[in-house]
């Protein structure tokens, strides 16, 4: 227990927990997927359109006041990391190919 009498926050899960449950989303839907990690930074997620080998993103999730966030590489929320659908929808949508 905390000073305060509050129960101290359990972690949920790791950011490569986080970066592989988004991947497998991702991957479903037909892009490709790469967990890297870089020595002295964090975890992230490269994610590249098949189609258009231009579309690709790398993207990170980060631990907030108000919880794990997926980011964007340009420093942009995409959602909360609990949403693993929400955030597969948004970037299959930036990274799609146009028609």
């Amino acid at each position: 227990m905390t000073p305060d009498g509050m129960e101290p926050a359990t972690p949920t899960k790791s950011r490569i927990e986080y970066l592989e449950e988004l991947g497998d989303a991702l991957s479903a839907r037909g892009f490709r997927v790469r967990l890297t990690l870089p020595r002295g930074q964090s975890p992230a997620l490269h994610v590249a359109n098949p189609a258009a080998s231009a579309l690709t993103e790398t993207i990170l999730v980060e631990q907030a006041p108000d919880g794990w966030w997926f980011w964007w590489s340009w420093s942009e929320r995409i959602t909360l990391a609990d949403d693993v659908a929400g955030a597969a929808d948004r970037i299959a949508a930036v990274l799609a190919a146009p028609l």
